[in-house]
C-alpha cells in the first residue's frame, strides 16, 4: 500500500513505523511541516500501561523512550501552605522534541520517508495514495475540508491555560493552588528530561481577566506567573517555546469528538488520527497516550483481516467501532478531571480543608476510586481515613471506611452514610402500611444502612401516586406507621425517615403492574376510580394524560395545611427525619420547573416566583417538625430538558430551602418531563450534589446508580455529599450495607447479634474470593493501579 501520514506528531510517526514494521513492502511517507528534528511544546505524559504496549509493539522505540523518559509515582499538592505527598501513580513524563525525535530517527531506520517543511492544504496533494492518515492536529484541515462527513464536535472550555517550562526540577507529578485578590490559579508541573519541567498555569476567565493578562504579551504573562508561584520556583524563571503565536499564549482548551473518523474522497481512504479527531484534557494527561493508541489499534486492523488497499473499508469500520469505545472512556475522565479544575476555585479550594482538597484531586476523572487509590498507596489512603473519622468525631486507632463513619445531623446521629432511599411499593391499602411494609422496611434497618427512608407518604387521599400509596392522614394510618417505627428502633439501630410530597399532576394513576402501567391514568369509576389533580398550572405529565387543575389560592392553602397535619402526625409516630418532596414533577417540584410552570400571578415566572409556594410549604412544616429533629428537601437538580430546570438553578434552589429552614438537599434530577434525556452513568448524578454541597453551603444526600461500597466510599471521602442513598441495590438485597463492609473486609461492623452467626461466614467467602483474585505476579502497584482505573 501506499500510505501518507499528513502531520509528524506522535500518531503519524507512530503509525508510520508500525505499518512499515508489519509489511516493509508498504510505501509510506510521513509528511510535516516544521524542520528537520524541530517541534514545539515542552513534555509529554503517558502511563506505564502505554509504555507497556509499546514494549509489545516495537521494542527497538520503546527502549529508546525509556531510556529517556522520566517516571514519577508521586503526586504532589501545595495548597493553603500544606504540602500533601501521595505515591502509585506510576505516569511517564519525556520532552515532546525528544519523543519526536526518537520516532523520527526510528521512522528513517525502517525506511519510511520523511518530508519537512511542507504544509500540506489538501488530502488530493497525494492523489496516488491508498490510505492518508490526517494527523494533523487539534486545527486539522483535513477535518475540515471534510467536516459534513466527519461531523466534528468541538467545545471551547473556559479556563485559560498558558504552557511554560523551567529549568527548576521537580520529583514528583506538583499541582500548586495560589489564591490572589480575584481568585485562584493552579499550576500543573512534571519533570520530562535531566533539565526542565513542564509548568502549565490555569486560571477561570474572570480571574485571568482580573489580572489584566488579556492585555499582558507573552514576557509579560510569564513575568506576572513567575512572581505569582516565586517562593515554589526558589529563583528559577519559566520559559516558553510559543514564540511563534500571537499576543500572549494563553490559550482555552477545545475538546473535540468526531462522529465518523473516516472517509474515502474518490481515490484515497482518509482516516483521523490524534488530536484530529479526538482531544483529551491535560488534566489527566491522555494526549499522547490516545494518539499512540490510536496508531497501535489500526496497525492492529490492519494486522489482523490483511494489510491490502481490498481491506481498508473492512479495516477502518473495524478500528472506529472498537476504539472509539475506549477514546470516549478515556474523554469522559478527561472531562471530568476537566471540570474539577474549571471549578476548583470557586467550589473546593475554600470549602475544603487541604486533605481532602487532594482526595477530591485525586478521584476527580471517576476512573480512580477509594479502592485504587488503596492499591496505590495504601499508607497514605489508610491516613487520611484516620483523618476523616477524626473529622466525623471517632476517636479510633484504625483506619475507618468513610462510609462506616457517624454523621449527626441537629439531634440525630446516624451509625453510618448510607441511606436506603424512599422506593415506592405500591402496597399499601387506603393508605394504610401493613405487614408488607413491616418486613420491607424493618428488614432493611437490620441490613446496616445508618438510615432507612419510607416511601413518598401523601398527605390526603388525593396526593397519593397510586391507590396503594401511603398516606398519613388519620389515626389508623398513623398507628400503622408508629408500629414500624416503634419495631426499627427496638429491633436494630437504624433510624427511620418519612419523606412527605404531594403527587400533584403524577397522581391518580395505576401501579406499575396493574392497569395500563406506571404513570397511566386510573380507569373511570370501579373501587380504584381516577380522582382529579392539581398542580401549578392546567398540564398534564404525560401529552395523553389527565389534565390537572391549576391551584386557586385556597387549594394552596389546603394543600400546605395537609402537609403541616401529617408532619404532626409524623412527630407523633416518633420518626427520627423529615423529607420534604419537591422534585420528580410532583406537587411541589411542578410550581419550581419552568417545564411545568406557567402561572402569571406570583407564582409563576422567574425561578425566585416559582419558588414562593414550596418555599412557604417548607417553612411551615419546619415549624411544625421537632426542633431537634433533621428536615432535608429533595429536589430535581436538572430537568435534562431544553429550558428546564440546569444545575445552576439548582444551586439557587439549595440556597432558597437552607433559607427557609432544610438542614440537607437530597439531590436527584429528572422525571419532570417524559420528554427527558438523561446522560446516565455510574454516579451520574452525584456531580449535582456535590456541587450544591460546595457552592449552596449546605449538606447534601448524593442519589443514582451508587452500587457498591467503592463508590459511596469516593463520594463521601471526597465530600461530594454527607450520605449516600442507595436504592436498587436494597431491593435485591436487604442486608446490602453488611454485604458491602465484608466485600471490602471491614469487619468492626454492628450485625444484629441474631445474624451474628452469619457474619464470619460471609467475610471468610469474600476474603478467599479476593485472595483468588489477587494482583497479576510481577506488577508494581502503580502498574496494577492504573489497569484497574483502565487508564
Amino acid at each position: 500500500m501506499k500510505i501518507v501520514c499528513i502531520g509528524g506528531g506522535p500518531a503519524g510517526l507512530y503509525f508510520g513505523l508500525l505499518m512499515k514494521k508489519l509489511n516493509p513492502a508498504h510505501d509510506i511517507t510521513v509528511v510535516e511541516r516544521n524542520k528537520p528534528y524541530d517541534t514545539f511544546g515542552w513534555g509529554v505524559v503517558f502511563s506505564d500501561a502505554t509504555m507497556d504496549n509499546m514494549r509489545v509493539w516495537d521494542p527497538s522505540s520503546a527502549a529508546e523512550i525509556q531510556q529517556a523518559f522520566n517516571h514519577w509515582d508521586d503526586i504532589e499538592t501545595h495548597i493553603k501552605g500544606e504540602v500533601i505527598r501521595s505515591g502509585g501513580h506510576g505516569f511517564v513524563g519525556i520532552g515532546r522534541k525528544k519523543l519526536l525525535n526518537i520516532l523520527q530517527a526510528r521512522c528513517e531506520a525502517l525506511g519510511v520517508k520523511l518530508v519537512f517543511e511542507a504544509d500540506v492544504q489538501s488530502d488530493e496533494d497525494f492523489p496516488d495514495a491508498d490510505l492518508i492518515i490526517a494527523s494533523d492536529g487539534i486545527n486539522s484541515r483535513i477535518r475540515g475540508r471534510y467536516e459534513a462527513v466527519f461531523k466534528p464536535d468541538i467545545v471551547t472550555r473556559p479556563n485559560r491555560y498558558i504552557w511554560l517550562g523551567t529549568k527548576r526540577l521537580y520529583d514528583a507529578f506538583t499541582f500548586l493552588f495560589e489564591k490572589t485578590e480575584h481568585g485562584w490559579f493552579q499550576a500543573h508541573i512534571y519533570k520530562f528530561d535531566e533539565t526542565t519541567s513542564t509548568f502549565i498555569v490555569e486560571c477561570p476567565e474572570q480571574v485571568w481577566q482580573a489580572h489584566g493578562l488579556d492585555q499582558a504579551d507573552q514576557a509579560q504573562s510569564i513575568a506576572f506567573c513567575e512572581k505569582l508561584f516565586a517562593q515554589n520556583l526558589q529563583g528559577h524563571a519559566l520559559m516558553t517555546n510559543a514564540r511563534h503565536l500571537r499576543g500572549s499564549a494563553w490559550l482555552n482548551f477545545q475538546r473535540v469528538k468526531c462522529a465518523q473518523w473516516s472517509h474515502f474522497n474518490g481515490r484515497s481512504h482518509v482516516v483521523l488520527m490524534g488530536d484530529a479527531v479526538h482531544t483529551a484534557h491535560f488534566a489527566i494527561g491522555s494526549g499522547t497516550k490516545l494518539a499512540i493508541e490510536d496508531a497501535i489499534e489500526l496497525t492492529r486492523q490492519f494486522k489482523e483481516l490483511g494489510d491490502a488497499p481490498a481491506q481498508i473499508p473492512e479495516v477502518l469500520a473495524r478500528y472506529q467501532a472498537l476504539r472509539a469505545v475506549d477514546v470516549l472512556r478515556l474523554q469522559n475522565a478527561a472531562w471530568n478531571a476537566m471540570e474539577w479544575f474549571e471549578a476548583c476555585g470557586e467550589r473546593y479550594c475554600d470549602q475544603l480543608p487541604p486533605p481532602q482538597l487532594v482526595y477530591s484531586m485525586l478521584t476527580r476523572s471517576q476512573r480512580i476510586s477509594h479502592e485504587n487509590l488503596r492499591l496505590r498507596d495504601k499508607a497514605w489512603l489508610e491516613g487520611y481515613e484516620r483523618w476523616f473519622a477524626a473529622q466525623a468525631g471517632l476517636d479510633v486507632p484504625q483506619a475507618v471506611p468513610p462510609m462506616f463513619t457517624p454523621y449527626t445531623l441537629r439531634g440525630t446521629t446516624l451509625k453510618n452514610r448510607v441511606m436506603v432511599s424512599p422506593m415506592a411499593q405500591y402496597s399499601a391499602v387506603d393508605g394504610v402500611v401493613g405487614d408488607y411494609h413491616l418486613v420491607h422496611l424493618g428488614a432493611r434497618a437490620l441490613g446496616g444502612a445508618g438510615l432507612v427512608m419510607v416511601e413518598m407518604t401523601a398527605p390526603n387521599a388525593e396526593g397519593r401516586i397510586t391507590p396503594g400509596c401511603p398516606g398519613l392522614w388519620n389515626d389508623a394510618q398513623q398507628a400503622a406507621f408508629t408500629r414500624i417505627v416503634r419495631w426499627v428502633h427496638q429491633h436494630s439501630s437504624a433510624k427511620i425517615a418519612l419523606q412527605l410530597g404531594h403527587a400533584g399532576p403524577k397522581g391518580s394513576t395505576c401501579a406499575p403492574w396493574q392497569g395500563g402501567g406506571m404513570d397511566q391514568a386510573l380507569p373511570a369509576g370501579g373501587p380504584d376510580a381516577n380522582w382529579p389533580l392539581l398542580a401549578a398550572s392546567a398540564l398534564p405529565y404525560l401529552p395523553d394524560g389527565q389534565v390537572p387543575r391549576a391551584m386557586t389560592r385556597t387549594d394552596m392553602d389546603a394543600v400546605r395545611d395537609a402537609l403541616v397535619a401529617s408532619t404532626r402526625r409524623a412527630a407523633e409516630c416518633g420518626f427520627d427525619w423529615l423529607e420534604l418532596h419537591c422534585a420528580h414533577g410532583y406537587l411541589l417540584s411542578s410550581f419550581i420547573s419552568p417545564l411545568t410552570n406557567r402561572r402569571e400571578d406570583d407564582y409563576g415566572g422567574s425561578l425566585e416566583r416559582r419558588l414562593r409556594y414550596p418555599l412557604e410549604v417548607l417553612r411551615a412544616v419546619r415549624a411544625a417538625w421537632p426542633a431537634h429533629l433533621p428536615l432535608s428537601v429533595r429536589i430535581s437538580a436538572h430537568d435534562w430538558v431544553e429550558g428546564g430546570i440546569t444545575p445552576d438553578d439548582a444551586v439557587a434552589m439549595a440556597r432558597a430551602f437552607k433559607a427557609a429552614g432544610a438542614d440537607m438537599i437530597d439531590v436527584s434530577s429528572g422525571q419532570v418531563s417524559p420528554a427527558q434525556k438523561p446522560v446516565y452513568g455510574r454516579m451520574y448524578q452525584t456531580p449535582f450534589a456535590d456541587r450544591v454541597r460546595q457552592e449552596a453551603g449546605i449538606a447534601t444526600i448524593a442519589v443514582g446508580a451508587i452500587s457498591e461500597a467503592d463508590h459511596v466510599n469516593s463520594i463521601i471521602a471526597a465530600g461530594r455529599a454527607d450520605l449516600c442513598a442507595v436504592a436498587r441495590p436494597h431491593l435485591a438485597n436487604p442486608a446490602w450495607t453488611l454485604t458491602e463492609a465484608a466485600k471490602i473486609g471491614y469487619t468492626p461492623v454492628e450485625w444484629p447479634r441474631a445474624y451474628v452467626s452469619g457474619k464470619s461466614q460471609m467475610e471468610s467467602l469474600f476474603a478467599r474470593e479476593k485472595a483468588q483474585a489477587a494482583a497479576v505476579p510481577g506488577l508494581s502497584a502503580a502498574e496494577q493501579a492504573n489497569r484497574a482505573a483502565g487508564l
